[in-house]
């Protein structure tokens, strides 16, 4: 099987980026640039989805709550969309949207994303497939979470975030990371240190700086690969 590409393309959103110029010009003036800073919260669980977002670097996570407890489900960068339970006709979802790892994106207010849905324009049916890859990620994220070491689990959440920022260092602490793996924060402390030891990663201050992107892609679980491909199967 082909080796997956990397998802990031500087500055823009896959989708959008793969629409007809014509199409792409016509939504432009419903987007507007944004910032997404370091545990920007886009939507809450069970709250309104007031917006739809086109990240165009950065990373976002769907995580899901309780109590003090935080697990992620997936994974959102400039590949797809931040708000699929709207495409999906659904008011709520029971997932959190935050951004993980500072960037920018896209936005356009949810009336606006329903009404261009309607259409069964180009955007639809990329929506529709990204959906679909979304659905995936979460299924392989849950069996991920069950079967493999954190070790394993940490090295593919670092990949799909290289991917997604498309920089070798981006910003990301230890507790935010103990959060997404749903461990303790030494634990990912431990991990982390055997990784740099390894000379797959350097990370200082809350700086993560990926040194060895094939060693880490061997250390990972093959959840990474299983994910990528099938994300490049269904946007080609």
């Amino acid at each position: 099987m082909a080796k997956p590409s990397r998802i990031h393309v500087p500055g823009q959103n896959r989708l959008l980026a793969a629409l007809p110029r014509n199409e792409y010009h016509r939504l432009v003036h419903d987007l507007e640039k944004v910032s997404l800073p370091l545990k920007d919260i886009l939507y809450e669980a069970n709250g309104p989805i007031p917006h739809i977002f086109f990240p165009l670097n950065g990373v976002v996570s769907l995580v899901i709550m309780e109590g003090d407890f935080t697990l992620e489900l997936g994974t959102i960068g400039n590949e797809g969309i931040v708000g699929t339970p709207v495409f999906l006709g659904a008011e709520r979802s029971p997932t959190r949207a935050i951004s993980q790892v500072p960037g920018e994106a896209l936005r356009m207010e949810t009336k606006v994303f329903q009404k261009e849905m309607k259409r069964r324009g180009p955007l639809h049916g990329l929506v529709q497939r990204y959906t679909q890859a979304m659905i995936n990620q979460i299924s392989q994220s849950t069996v991920c979470n069950h079967r493999h070491s954190v070790q394993k689990r940490m090295c593919r959440w670092l990949l799909m975030s290289h991917d997604r920022v498309g920089a070798d260092e981006f910003q990301l602490t230890q507790g935010f990371l103990a959060q997404m793996l749903g461990v303790r924060r030494p634990t990912v402390s431990a991990v982390a240190c055997i990784l740099q030891k390894a000379g797959l990663i350097s990370y200082h201050r809350g700086r993560m700086s990926v040194l060895d992107r094939k060693g880490l892609e061997a250390a990972s679980c093959e959840c990474y690969e299983v994910v990528a491909k099938e994300l490049d199967r269904l946007l080609g």
